[in-house]
């Protein structure tokens, strides 16, 4: 019996509610006027947040990761992930600084 992956979809969720929890003001972009924009949008710590979210084993494509590296080059903080964990320990690592 293999083991079972989790779905993007609950992926998105644990990440929600941990960005919830630490006070962070959410949205989980469902449709966006603009190709590649990433799964979830915060503001955590006066800060922009974007996060892009996969299944495990599963890559951006070309145009999300250009649209990481755009909000990056505009001062806000994007990543992809795909686990809640390595998403806590990259927010985490945020706050502090």
């Amino acid at each position: 019996m293999g083991v079972l992956l989790k779905t993007e979809a609950q992926i998105q969720k644990e990440i929600l509610d941990y960005l919830k929890f630490l006070g962070a003001w959410t949205v989980k972009v469902v449709t966006a006027n603009k190709s590649g924009v990433p799964d979830i949008l915060a503001c955590l710590g006066g800060k922009f947040v974007a996060i892009e979210v996969k299944r495990p084993g599963e890559k951006a494509r070309p145009l999300q990761l250009a649209q990481i590296r755009r909000i990056r080059s505009a001062g806000g903080t994007s990543f992809e992930t795909d686990n809640v964990e390595e998403a806590k320990r990259i927010l985490n690592e945020y706050l502090k600084n």
